[in-house]
């Protein structure tokens, strides 16, 4: 659970194996972390997550794999994450657990627990029930996926997707809250010496408290704070979206690290961002064709294939001739997404193919 904390909370965990001698054939578990008087002893657990011999399946597991990395100090490895499987069979590209287990389980969960506050002890029969087929009807769906991927060719692009899952992590910081911050190019040097103090202030404060930064100082009334740097009270009420309790409450230590940051060496101003030839814009509606295309072709979700901005630089990488060694941001041009449309778009940007309508379809092909 996120909710008014500063990082989630690890509140249960459910884990399902393959065990012939149980119920269906799948043994469940589910371990509550927050069992102050027999808490569990994660470590065996975490070993075989870490474990790339063993498969791990998840849905949605970015949240769970920075979770379990942060509170047991592990990696998990070989994830086959069923939420990006779904991608590539044309379910969409965000689609919720309980929905695909009912589409291709034709299983409805039991109960509707999802949103009940997994956070408060004791947790009630229904809670657990859910918990544990939660995690149990994971191995019937992912076996399903697996197969149907399989048929179709697909299997290791979705686990190729899904190793991204494994890098994912919410370990936050001052420095990377300061340059999220809107309008930040905006600022001059001392407005942004007075933003990076004040961002490192408020995280200081939110982690003390287990609160989100942005229930002490939104990001907008940081920036306009280090705009104006106002330097007393009265100054400080004029500030549009501060929070009262933090002006009540910590109004005077804003006014002092808004002093302090007068005497600091000011960040370096953020680089602008490219600019786009206006001639590029018919190239990229050109290229988003064929990505949508290809998606309904191949029924793949689109936006698991490129977004509008990946497929600008695309194109600017392409008409500029820019070494595609180089380019491991234009993902497009690598792995799974190069093999289904990456490489056929980069030779129809060079001119070698050409787009054409005939019957109300469109094809691609060699010029």
């Amino acid at each position: 659970m996120s909710e008014r904390r500063y990082q989630a909370q690890l509140c249960l965990v459910q884990v399902a194996v393959p065990d012939p001698g149980a119920p269906e054939g799948v043994r469940t578990d589910v371990l509550d972390p927050l069992d102050e008087a027999s808490p569990p002893d994660f470590v065996p657990l975490a070993e075989v997550l870490a474990d790339p011999a063993v498969e791990t399946l998840m849905h949605a597991g970015r949240q769970d794999v920075a979770i379990l990395r942060r509170t047991w100090s592990t990696d998990v490895t070989n994830v086959f994450d069923t939420q990006v499987a779904a991608g590539f069979l044309g379910f969409g590209n965000q689609e919720g657990y309980e929905q695909l287990v009912r589409r291709v389980l034709g299983v409805q969960l039991r109960g509707g627990e999802g949103f009940t506050r997994w956070d408060q002890r004791p947790l009630t029969p229904k809670q657990i029930e859910y918990a544990g087929d939660d995690a149990r009807l994971l191995l019937a769906l992912a076996d399903s996926l697996q197969g149907d991927l399989t048929e179709r060719g697909r299997i290791e692009w979705a686990r190729e997707e899904s190793r991204l899952v494994e890098a994912s992590n919410d370990e936050r910081g001052p420095e990377r809250a300061y340059e999220r911050l809107p309008k930040l190019s905006r600022l001059e040097a001392g407005q942004r010496a007075a933003a990076r103090r004040l961002c490192e202030w408020r995280e200081r404060i939110a982690r003390d408290m287990d609160r989100p930064p942005a229930y002490v100082v939104p990001d907008q009334a940081l920036v306009e704070l280090a705009r104006r740097r106002p330097g007393d009270r009265a100054a400080l009420e004029q500030i549009r979206g501060l929070p009262q309790q933090t002006l009540h409450r910590r109004g005077a230590e804003i006014v002092a690290e808004i002093e302090r940051s007068r005497d600091e060496e000011a960040p370096p101003a953020p680089p602008s961002a490219p600019r786009r030839d206006p001639a590029e814009a018919p190239l990229v509606s050109l290229a988003q064709a064929v990505v949508r295309h290809r998606s309904l072709e191949c029924d793949i979700a689109t936006e698991l294939i490129a977004t509008q901005a990946e497929l600008a630089e695309l194109v600017s990488v392409v008409l500029r001739g820019t070494d595609q060694s180089a380019t491991g941001g234009v993902r497009a041009l690598h792995g799974w997404r190069r093999e289904l449309v990456g490489e056929e778009l980069g030779e129809l940007l060079a001119g070698r193919r050409c787009v054409s309508v005939a019957g109300g379809q469109l094809s691609v092909e060699d010029v």
